[in-house]
């Protein structure tokens, strides 16, 4: 797994460490008292801009998509403290910025690239992926997190923290500083565009992801992508298509062709005869959800716990085309629905914004869409609209340790007036011991401790759904690097897309019973209309149900040798049942059922000796001499 690694020495004295680095990495950055290390990384991907001596200076790692006159305004920037400038380059990479008074270090605003770090002694020690830090600081992973990850909804279940005890995180959209003689700090980078209108920022952003796709279709070597038919994807491809050939490929089965996905794809690379369209049937290919689990030693690792692994030959067999294609770059339509949609609450926040009659009746409209009665729907966004986020973490604690006496159905949290609430639980959490609840139920008031309570539930829910999407980039493509040497690209993750997308409130970028009309606004006379006129989106439920059918007998075995049971904080009988009802196509939590499966084969897969991530200089010495 690749990942950039550094220490910061704090000038009162040697760091401890100073013998170890990063498993075969190379050096990056060595002056003062900052040393940079980066693993896995392509020379290529590793930018750095200087100026005179004494002046500020900025490096880039990753897919920094920046032009030279892009990059080298950004180290001005710095050198101005125009922090948030300097760090929110074109692409996705992680930013270092040093200038006299220490080191500036950020990842992305949607957390594909999140930076995390130890205190050691007399330094910091910082990564860009928590496992190489909890192995190197003996640092177990941390229970209460993994369970409420898929246990809780509407709670910044990280926060600033990780997977790990002891290892920090650094919030996505914030930079780490470090200064010699000052503790750690993290500092919030505000987007840097102003809270507009549709009208006036689909130029925006139509700009920014069309450079944010252009800028990698014409990179050097072969480009594929992903063509599921729709707006995310199609929207992908169509600009992709516009810069020169590219390989589109399209996954469907048996199910999912009785919708009308596949007529979109098709449809999409007739328009363009750039493309070679690639067709994948998983019925025919054999494939389904959850294949291929029943060896965890032969599974690859990635961070944090990844939803891919649940579809790892469906994903195999999607992404073959593009293998065998030479392709250097696979591009995908992920986070669409986090910059081109908006989440339900948004219509809170356009109460508080103080346009009730608008808000009244866009929750009229809601509640058709959904086809659920008006009142109960007015009421919960009354109740929530009136209600601090900390009192609604507080009642959501106590409700998850007051334990079985309040139950929640499998069904539950899918109703319209659910949807407008700040937080809730999973019925998953019938599952949990009492110790379970104890664990989760801590989180959550920890977390009531410190939420601020003039957020808003539109901007947290946005936040959180935007992080969400990033950590399932990152390990996505984690795996691919792995398993297929293919990276995966998400250009609609960008920061400069997020912000442009973003600045437009989401109350403003969509609307009940539309569908991504900020798509349409940006895209019309650009990409084909009769995508941007889509109404339909496919649910993928049928497929995950079929495959957690036929492999039923593996997931059970994963299940019986739960950790988290084992260590007395899931009940392993009432897991099972859900599995079980799932199996009979009864109602069952899916989501938690296969993030529990995905979070326990994380654990039976975490390398933690320290020596599987870190080698001492003198080794690494003898190893280039020989």
């Amino acid at each position: 797994m690749r990942f950039i690694a550094g220490t910061f020495d704090t000038g009162r004295g040697s760091w401890a460490g100073n013998d170890w680095r990063p498993r075969e990495a190379q050096d990056v950055f060595n002056d003062g008292p900052a040393r940079i290390w980066a693993t896995g990384f392509d020379p290529g991907e590793i930018r750095r801009c200087s100026g005179r001596r004494g002046q500020a200076e900025l490096l880039a790692i990753g897919c920094c998509l920046a032009t030279r006159e892009e990059f080298s305004a950004a180290r001005a920037a710095a050198e101005r403290g125009a922090w948030t400038a300097a760090m929110r380059l074109p692409g996705s990479c992680l930013t270092v910025a040093r200038d006299r008074t220490g080191l500036r270090i950020a990842g992305d605003r949607a957390g594909t690239v999140t930076l995390y770090w130890v205190p050691v002694p007399e330094g910091v020690l910082w990564a860009t992926a928590a496992a190489p830090l909890a192995a190197f600081a003996d640092a177990e992973p941390d229970p209460a997190v993994l369970l409420s990850a898929f246990m809780v909804r509407g709670v910044d279940v990280l926060a600033t923290d990780s997977h790990f005890r002891t290892v920090r995180r650094v919030p996505p959209g914030h930079s780490l500083v470090l200064t010699p003689g000052r503790q750690p700090r993290t500092e919030a980078l505000p987007a840097l565009t102003a809270k507009t209108s549709v009208e006036e920022g689909a130029t925006a952003v139509r700009e920014t992801i069309t450079t944010a796709v252009a800028r990698r279709a014409t990179s050097p070597g072969p480009t594929s992508s992903d063509l599921s038919g729709g707006v995310d994807s199609g929207t992908v491809t169509s600009l992709a298509a516009a810069c020169g050939p590219l390989l589109a490929v399209t996954y469907t089965d048996a199910r999912m062709g009785e919708q009308d996905d596949m007529q979109y794809a098709e449809r999409i690379a007739r328009s363009h005869p750039q493309i070679t369209h690639a067709t994948i049937d998983g019925t025919r290919a054999g494939v389904q959800h959850f294949d291929g689990l029943q060896d965890p030693a032969a599974l690859p690792f990635t961070d944090t716990p990844s939803f891919t692994l649940g579809l790892l030959t469906i994903k195999t067999a999607q992404l073959a085309p593009a293998t065998a294609h030479g392709s250097r770059a696979h591009l995908t339509g992920r986070g669409g629905d986090d910059v081109l949609d908006a989440v339900p609450t948004m219509v809170i926040d356009q109460f508080r914004a103080g346009h009730g009659k608008q808000a009244l009746r866009r929750t009229a409209a809601f509640a058709r869409t959904r086809r659920a009665a008006l009142w109960p729907v007015l009421g919960q966004a009354a109740h929530t609209l009136r209600t601090p986020y900390p009192k609604a973490l507080a009642a959501l604690a106590d409700a998850i340790t007051a334990g079985p006496r309040h139950t929640v159905p499998a069904h539950a949290g899918t109703s319209a007036a659910q949807m407008l609430t700040w937080c809730g639980r999973s019925a998953a959490t019938a599952w949990l011991t009492p110790a379970g609840r104890a664990v989760v139920g801590d989180l959550v008031a920890a977390r009531a401790q410190i939420a601020r309570p003039d957020i808003s539930p539109g901007a947290l829910h946005e936040r959180l759904a935007l992080e969400l999407m990033g950590d399932g980039h990152a390990t996505f493509d984690q795996i691919s690097r792995q398993q297929w040497g293919l990276p995966i690209h998400a250009p609609l993750l960008d920061n400069l897309v997020v912000d442009a997308c973003h600045a437009i409130p989401g109350y403003a970028r969509t609307h009940p019973g539309d569908f991504k009309p900020l798509a349409r606004a940006a895209f019309t006379g650009h990409v084909p209309d009769y995508l941007l006129q889509r109404r339909t989106k496919t649910a993928f439920t049928s497929s995950l149900l079929a495959g957690l059918r036929t492999n039923a007998p593996a997931l059970r075995r994963i299940l019986d040798r739960s950790l988290l049971a084992q260590a007395g904080l899931l009940d392993t009988s009432k897991a099972l049942a859900s599995l079980n009802s799932a199996a009979r196509g009864e109602p069952a939590p899916l989501a938690a059922l296969h993030a529990l499966i995905v979070t326990e084969l994380w654990l039976r897969t975490l390398p933690t000796a320290r020596t599987m991530w870190w080698e001492t200089t003198t080794a690494r010495q003898q190893e280039v001499t020989r």
